[in-house]
């Protein structure tokens, strides 16, 4: 698992050091233990103060919202969940660094539903693009079954919950606190599936991302807020989620309860694991029948865009530059 983490951070994040300049940075999250973990803690411990960072936190209800914030030119980088990774791989975003790996998004089928295929024919509230989507159609596909099967119900994340709660769907799809929320106060209620279901086979990554553009004029910038995140990242995993608890309930206006059941979510790496684990793999060789090229019959000498498939949905951009010797 951490030999994934490293690959992924050595080819979307070069972490070299550079001189602070004071900056103000528009970031995205959403309202969850999982967004806010380490940026909070590097809040209030003072690791983006040292670097001389300032950062504007702005709430959005999911990862595809955030990238079209960036596409807006009003957020300068943000947090995404597994679903929005495939926008990534599309180009419209690119990945710096990683938050950590899921285990916050589920299934959950409301009364009388006990297993996937007890979904034929039902209303399943979800919403695409995001790791809500994900999970749906893997738990499908595990049980032989595709969307055609279901009454699938697109909705706002935020409006997922009201309508499990209120019987206006049959199951749903989504994310940590709402997972949460549906399962603690709705008693008829089963989980089906979460992230660990397919463990083998799937990573449930979380990242901080950025336009494509930004990253190649704000690559110290980028340094320096990753170099805080990570220390964020060393000091919430080492066992103070209490204290992070706190600063995510009052970032979110929620109750410390509801945050502090949330910790166990996801595998909350350090930086220095990340950190070791990418030295550990510098210069691994990659298959070269994953690489694709957007020039398949390249003749003249320029700079091409390339993709190299590291594993089950996680694709990581490259350039290559090719001269062509005079003879």
């Amino acid at each position: 698992m951490k030999k994934l983490l490293a690959v992924l951070l050595a080819l979307s994040c070069m972490l070299i050091g550079a001189a602070a300049v004071a900056e103000t940075l528009n970031v995205a999250y959403m309202p969850n233990y999982g967004s806010l973990w380490s940026v909070e803690t590097a809040i209030n411990k003072g690791y983006f103060e040292e670097e001389g960072l300032t950062l504007n936190l702005v709430e959005f209800a999911d990862g595809p919202t955030i990238i079209a914030a960036m596409e807006s030119g009003s957020i300068d980088v943000g947090y995404i969940g597994q679903g929005a990774h495939k926008l990534c791989i599309n180009g419209r975003a690119s990945i710096f660094a990683l938050s950590h790996i899921s285990n916050g998004d589920a299934l959950i089928g409301g009364k009388g539903i006990k297993t996937v295929e007890e979904l034929k024919g039902k209303v399943v509230a979800y919403s695409s693009g995001t790791s809500s989507e994900d999970i749906l159609k893997n738990s499908l596909d595990k049980a032989g079954m595709t969307m055609d099967d279901i009454k699938a119900m697109d909705m706002d994340a935020s409006a997922i919950v009201t309508a499990m709660l209120s019987g206006g769907v049959d199951a749903c799809a989504t994310w940590s606190p709402n997972s949460l929320k549906i399962l603690e106060e709705l008693p008829d209620a089963t989980k089906l599936t979460d992230n660990m279901t397919f463990s083998d086979t799937t990573v449930s990554l979380a990242s901080w991302i950025c336009m494509p553009k930004y990253g190649e004029e704000n690559h110290d910038l980028l340094v320096r807020f990753t170099r805080a995140l990570f220390k964020g990242m060393d000091y919430s995993a080492n066992e103070h989620y209490d204290e992070v608890s706190e600063w995510v309930a009052k970032q979110t206006a929620t109750d410390y309860e509801s945050v502090y059941n949330q910790r166990g979510d996801a595998q909350w790496l350090t930086g220095k694991e990340v950190a070791e684990a990418l030295a550990a793999l510098a210069g691994a060789p990659i298959d070269k029948k994953k690489i694709e090229l957007e020039t398949k019959d390249i003749k003249d000498a320029g700079v091409f865009n390339g993709k190299v498939r590291l594993y089950v949905g996680v694709v990581a951009s490259f350039k290559i530059q090719v001269e062509v010797e005079q003879a």
